[in-house]
């Protein structure tokens, strides 16, 4: 996808790649940005970055991603909770590996101080601890 200024509002998906990492043989070493709406609040967009990994193992889709990511999460229209909205709801994922690794993004509706928050998380646990990264956005009535 290029760098058009003007995405269509369901235009979910990447956004851009800047290489890291030059390799000679193979696809270079990337961090990506995918762009994603809440799938139940229209209202909210997210951005995810994610590293990627090159050389022909990343080329082939063989390569193992790292587990290093960002979320940043944003009011991009009106908000409007729906009166069952789940507590907590899985929004976006993303393979990053052949070996059943994954990043995903989970929605979780904190009604006593009216506020979304966006977890990321790696599905695999690394050391014994996933890593993650955490976004809010504020529900103004």
């Amino acid at each position: 996808m290029g760098t058009s200024s003007a995405r269509a509002a369901d235009d979910d998906g990447e956004v851009e790649c800047v290489t890291t990492e030059w390799k000679l043989l193979g696809s270079n070493h990337k961090v990506c940005v995918f762009a994603f709406r809440d799938p139940d609040i229209p209202g909210v967009a997210c951005y995810i970055s994610q590293a990627k990994t090159g050389g022909i193992g990343g080329s082939l889709g063989l390569a193992e991603d790292p587990s290093n990511f960002a979320i940043s999460c944003s009011q991009v229209g009106p908000i409007d909770i729906p009166a069952k909205l789940p507590r907590k709801a899985n929004v976006f994922k993303e393979s990053t590996s052949v070996f059943f690794k994954a990043t995903r993004v989970v929605r979780i509706w904190d009604s006593a101080r009216n506020t979304l928050v966006y977890l990321a998380v790696s599905k695999r646990l690394i050391e014994g601890s996933p890593y993650n990264a955490v976004s809010t956005v504020p529900v103004r009535r």
